[in-house]
């Protein structure tokens, strides 16, 4: 039968349009400048952004911390901001899979009865008569509608939908990436606060052991009474400063308990004053290592769905052409429903074309490529961006490996300074005041040592997030196999100074 006929011709007709016209630009990655090498490190490679690139490998392993080997893992699982990105991005994809049925025609089935008194009469030339009747009627019917694509505007639909979800995915990785570098921060800054704690507890025990000798020289009268105070306000001083560390360390554990989606109290961490390793880093980092930015692919996957977009603004200005069809039974009685003498069909199709709007669809097209340019300069801008966040750790490790050098050194001759002035005092040579003041220059010179050093673990982890995750497994340029050491050495410096040197007298 004909509308039977038609249902068959349907799947034809799809294949059909479907190889048809878009109205609408063809996405183009626009070009970016970039620079021809990096200025800190030499090597570089055309970047390729890609949507489906993420964080690559356990690139915390290289810290060497076992907290970080922990609980890392668990913030792909536990994390609620990573668990949010999620759930946006199966909604994204949901969203494609409704945009995609559009391409298909809609078929329904209706069926219905109906009871009803009808009256009837009969007349004549001699009498009339008057009654009722009681009647059943039902209907089965099965129809489909079709809007047909023949401009492209649900396909531009589709496109526009799926590159959202791409960028979706990207935002997921870029978020779960984003909440790793944090935990890292997190424990860094606590293994930082745990040395502070290490080397104040030890400068604590030293000037207690300085108030010792002062006060036995005070009894024997062998010093003025200044230098009694003078040794007692200087342990207080940091007494005090070893019982502030606690406030943060305190708030550096709620906050790693919390990246890695537990209650504050159900977490608590030893106290370990042991620092991290700083990582060893690449000498020729390439700058494909930028195709692996989440950020950078949200930003270009957000230009394909603007791009699209103007697609389906376009395609507004075409006619839209429908098609439908019926095939069923009808009755009255019912009796009899799906008898062949009951069979009913109809085709049926339409077009409707906006004549005048007011400028409405002029204005739309006008916003959707306003719209592409905005993501235009967003992208161009993130990869700016990302440029400028990689040179600026680069050149933050180089510069702080050297004024890490300095400041060993300064450690070493401070260490040595407190202990001449301290002997020098014990001779009666010099007064207290020469003491405190070598070993206050002694106990700034080890915390600044250790504040450098956090900012160059700080900086590492914020090269590999800025680098997409790292680097492991992504180098094979052959002509720059070597690497360069950011001096992990200077960790066991660091810890020395603040382990056997605290400031105080040699006993």
């Amino acid at each position: 039968m004909k509308a039977r006929c038609a249902v068959r011709l349907l799947p034809l007709s799809l294949v059909l349009l479907m190889s048809g016209c878009m109205v609408g630009p063809d996405y183009h990655r626009p070009q970016v400048a970039t620079p021809a090498q990096w200025k800190e490190l030499p090597g570089w490679t055309q970047a390729d952004p890609s949507a489906a690139a993420g964080p690559k490998g356990e690139w915390w392993s290289g810290f060497q911390d076992p907290l970080l080997d922990e609980l890392e893992p668990l913030v792909a699982v536990s994390n609620q901001t990573v668990a949010q990105s999620y759930a946006n991005y199966q909604q994204a994809l949901a969203e494609v899979r409704v945009a995609r049925a559009s391409l298909f025609p809609t078929i329904g089935v209706t069926g219905s009865a109906t009871r009803e008194r009808a009256s009837t009469s009969t007349t004549s030339s001699s009498f009339s008569s008057g009654g009722a009747r009681i009647v059943n009627s039902g209907s089965l019917e099965a129809n489909v509608s079709w809007t047909l694509d023949f401009w492209g505007q649900v396909r531009r639909q589709v496109e526009e939908q799926s590159a959202t979800a791409q960028a979706s995915e990207a935002t997921l990785a870029n978020a779960q990436l984003s909440e790793q570098i944090a935990l890292a921060n997190a424990v860094i800054d606590l293994r930082v606060t745990d040395a502070d704690i290490d080397l104040l507890t030890q400068t604590v025990e030293a000037y207690k052991n300085s108030l010792r000798v002062v006060t036995d020289q005070d009894t024997a009268g062998t010093v003025a009474p200044s230098d009694l105070i003078t040794a007692r306000t200087q342990l207080e001083n940091a007494q005090a400063s070893l019982i502030a560390l606690g406030v943060a360390r305190a708030q550096y554990e709620h906050a790693i308990a919390v990246l890695v989606g537990r209650n504050p109290e159900d977490m608590t961490i030893p106290h370990n004053g042991k620092l991290p390793i700083l990582p060893e880093i690449p000498a020729g980092v390439p700058s494909t290592m930028l195709q692996r930015r989440p950020d950078i692919a949200t930003a270009e996957r957000q230009m394909a769905s603007a791009n699209a977009a103007i697609g389906v603004a376009v395609a507004a200005y075409y006619p839209t052409i429908s098609l439908s069809a019926l095939d069923g039974f009808t009755q009255a009685p019912l009796a009899g429903l799906l008898h062949v003498s009951n069979y009913v069909w109809s085709l049926g199709a339409s077009a409707t074309e906006t004549i005048f709007d007011g400028g409405e669809r002029s204005g739309e097209v006008a916003a959707a490529r306003a719209s592409y340019n905005a993501a235009v300069a967003n992208y161009r801008a993130t990869v700016l961006s990302a440029f400028q966040s990689v040179e600026n750790d680069l050149s933050g490790l180089r510069i702080l490996a050297q004024q890490s050098d300095a400041l060993d050194a300064a450690v070493r001759d401070s260490i040595r300074g407190a202990q001449i002035a301290q002997n020098e005092y014990q001779a009666g040579t010099v007064d207290y005041t020469t003491v405190a003041t070598a070993q206050a220059t002694q106990l700034s010179t080890q915390q600044s040592a250790l504040t450098v050093q956090q900012s160059r673990l700080l900086d590492a982890a914020a090269l590999i997030g800025d680098l997409g995750g790292g680097w492991s497994g992504v180098l094979h340029d052959a002509s720059h196999p070597q690497k360069v050491s950011v001096d992990p050495g200077a960790n066991a410096d660091a810890n020395a100074a603040t382990s056997t040197n605290a400031a105080g007298p040699t006993q």
